[in-house]
């Protein structure tokens, strides 16, 4: 029986119009050359940091570069605010009324998390049960330490219990590399089910909405 759903954010459980990597292209393109869609694709669902520094080739510069993408993002999301995904807050809560804990994953800091949770007003301690940022661990994805962490938060020790969910092959890597017992993908994101496919889902749904009837 799963024990925990951990979830990622952005494409996932929240509808931000894949606003996320429109500003990221825009800030690496900014700095130099712009990232091709393969490369762009191929960074999906990592902590952005990493990204930032893969895609412009200037470890120097990520904290500067990193500073402006949240800005950029935080300006976007003010005008166009973030939302659930239809059927989301229904699923959360029944899975927490069924006894499973739900965690959130993300590959964004605590700035842009807390901003995206404050607007759709999600709360650990009520929706949530916990929520892990890529620059709370020692590494991002395809890591399996954000999970690890929600585990470790929500009190469940064994992987085999665990549910991941996420709209990128980085969240499939991940939850394959944590050894969660179940590792779903989603098509509400940016990656194709082709794309998907190709890391090894345990199942691919349609959206986080139709988590309850699978689990």
């Amino acid at each position: 029986m799963i024990a925990l759903a951990a979830l990622d954010i952005a494409g996932t459980t929240i509808d931000e119009v894949g606003a996320v990597y429109r500003v990221l292209a825009e800030v690496v393109a900014e700095h130099g050359s712009p990232a091709s869609d393969a490369d762009l694709r191929h960074w999906m669902g990592a902590d952005k940091r990493a990204a930032l520094a893969a895609l412009t080739g200037d470890p120097g510069a990520t904290e500067f570069l990193h500073d402006r993408f949240v800005t950029r993002l935080s300006e976007v999301y003010a005008a166009t605010p973030p939302k659930p995904f239809l059927g989301v807050p229904e699923a959360l809560a029944a899975l927490r009324d069924s006894g499973v804990r739900v965690a959130l994953t993300t590959g964004f800091d605590r700035r842009i998390t807390d901003t995206i949770l404050s607007e759709v007003d999600w709360r650990v301690g009520e929706q949530l049960d916990a929520v892990v940022c890529a620059d709370e661990v020692d590494a991002g994805r395809p890591a399996p330490h954000m999970i690890h962490r929600a585990m470790e938060l929500t009190g469940v020790d064994d992987p085999a219990r665990v549910l991941t969910a996420g709209d990128t092959a980085l969240d499939v890597q991940a939850g394959h590399a944590a050894r969660a017992g179940q590792v779903v993908a989603v098509l509400t994101g940016a990656q194709t089910r082709t794309e998907l496919e190709a890391h090894g889902p345990t199942l691919v749904l349609p959206g986080v909405a139709d988590l309850t009837a699978a689990s």
